[in-house]
C-alpha cells in the first residue's frame, strides 16, 4: 500500500514530504494508520548523524487505529487504538535492533524498524500497545517516548517517593515529564534547572517548586542550597558533557557503612556517540553516591493505561504539556522550532484521518 512519510534524503539536507509503499506486514508486524505523533529531540540527533543510513523515516511516538496485522500478533487486531513506541513491549537485552521495516522509498529500503513521522507506519508489533478506544487520538501520543522516558525514570529508575528531593536538569518535554511525575509522587523540593525563564515559568506551572537559572547562575551550588546539602535524585534529561557531569555532585552526600548511600543521579537524556565525560571516583568511594542510566524505563503493557488513567484523572496534563502543533507539511519548521529553543513543552504532528 501506498502513504506518505517525512524522508531524510541525505545529512544536511531538508526532510521530504513524499510518497512511500508499504508492503504487507510480516508474520510480527503490523501497520497503524496515526492520528499524530511526537516530535522528539532524538530525531534531530539521528538527522545530525552523518553516519545513518539514508533514506531514513523518522519519528518513535505516536497514537492510531490498527488496521492490518500479521499472522503471529495475537496483542491487537484491526480496528484497536495503539500506541507506537520505541520500547519493546517484551524485555531484551541491549539495544535492540529488529529488522527494517520493509518500506520503501522510491525502491529503495528506509533504514529502521519504526517512525511515526507518516500517516501510516510498518512495525513490530513489539512496538505497538493497545489502549482503549477513548484516549484522546492527539495528546496521547507522547506517552510513547515522552512520558514513558522522564515520567518512567521517577517511578521506575529512581523509585521516588513522597518527600524525596529532586532536580531536573533540562525541561523541555522529557524534563516535564520527570517533574510532572515527581510531583503525582509528592517529592518535595521539586527542582528546574534550564537556560530559558519562559521553559522555567512552564516547569513551575507543571508541578516544579523552585526553579534555577543556569545561565544567570551557578546551577550547581543553587541546587545544594535549596535541597539543604544534596538532592535524593537529580535527573539529566538534557545529555551534554557539561550536564552528565553536574548531575552527580548535587545529589546528597553518604559515607562509610552499610546502606548509608548518598544521592542518584539519573542520565535520561541521549548523549552523542563520541561524548566523554569526568567524574571524580571519590563521589562513589567516599560518599557511596551512585550513578544511573534511564533508558526508557516504562513496562509498556502496564504502564501506558496508568499514564493514560492519571491524565484522565488531571494529574499527568498532556494537554497543557502539548503546546505546538504542525502538519506534516510543516515538518522542517517543527523542526527548526524545536533545534532554536522555541517549543515549550512538546510539540506534536496531527494527521487528518
Amino acid at each position: 500500500m501506498k502513504s506518505v512519510a517525512a524522508i531524510d534524503v541525505g545529512h544536511g539536507k531538508p526532510l521530504v514530504v513524499d510518497e512511500i509503499e508499504l508492503p504487507d506486514p510480516r508474520p510480527d508486524q503490523v501497520i497503524v494508520k496515526l492520528y499524530s505523533s511526537g516530535v522528539c529531540h532524538s530525531q534531530l540527533h539521528q538527522m545530525h548523524n552523518a553516519a545513518n543510513e539514508r533514506p531514513m523515516t523518522l519519528g518513535h511516538e505516536g497514537t492510531g487505529v490498527v488496521t492490518h496485522v500479521g499472522s503471529e500478533v495475537t496483542h491487537v487486531k484491526a480496528g484497536d487504538m495503539a500506541i507506537v513506541t520505541w520500547v519493546p513491549r517484551t524485555p531484551k537485552q541491549g539495544r535492540w535492533a529488529p529488522a527494517k521495516s520493509g518500506v520503501t522509498y522510491q525502491e529503495k529500503e528506509v533504514s529502521g524498524s519504526v517512525y511515526t513521522w507518516g500517516q501510516d507506519v510498518l512495525t513490530t508489533g513489539e512496538y505497538v500497545v493497545k489502549v482503549d478506544d477513548d484516549v484522546p487520538k492527539d495528546v496521547s501520543s507522547i506517552v510513547g517516548c515522552a512520558i514513558l522516558t522522564g515520567s518512567g525514570a521517577v517511578l521506575h529508575t529512581a523509585g521516588v517517593k513522597p518527600e524525596d528531593s529532586v532536580a531536573v536538569w533540562g525541561v523541555g518535554g522529557v524534563g516535564i515529564a520527570a517533574v510532572q511525575m515527581a510531583s503525582i509522587l509528592e517529592a518535595y523540593p521539586i527542582i528546574a534547572v534550564d537556560l530559558d525563564d519562559a521553559k522555567l515559568e512552564f516547569a513551575k506551572s507543571m508541578g516544579a517548586t523552585h526553579t534555577v537559572n543556569a545561565a544567570t547562575e551557578n546551577a550547581m551550588e543553587r541546587v545544594i542550597e535549596i535541597s539543604n546539602g544534596g538532592v535524593d535524585y537529580a535527573f539529566d534529561a538534557i545529555g551534554f558533557k557539561t550536564t552528565t557531569e553536574q548531575i552527580l555532585p548535587v545529589t546528597r552526600s553518604g559515607g562509610s557503612g552499610a546502606d548509608n548511600h548518598g544521592g542518584m543521579a539519573v542520565l535520561i537524556g541521549m548523549p552523542q556517540p563520541d561524548q566523554e565525560m569526568t567524574i571524580w571516583p571519590g563521589h562513589f568511594m567516599f560518599h557511596q553516591r551512585r550513578y544511573r542510566g534511564s533508558l526508557g524505563a516504562t513496562y509498556p503493557d502496564k504502564d501506558f493505561p496508568m499514564y493514560l488513567r492519571l491524565h484522565k484523572e488531571g494529574k499527568l496534563r498532556l494537554d497543557d504539556m502539548v503546546t505546538r502543533r504542525y502538519k506534516l507539511a510543516d515538518i522542517n519548521e517543527a523542526c527548526n522550532d524545536l533545534q532554536s529553543g522555541e517549543i515549550t513543552g512538546r510539540a506534536i504532528i496531527e494527521y487528518d484521518v
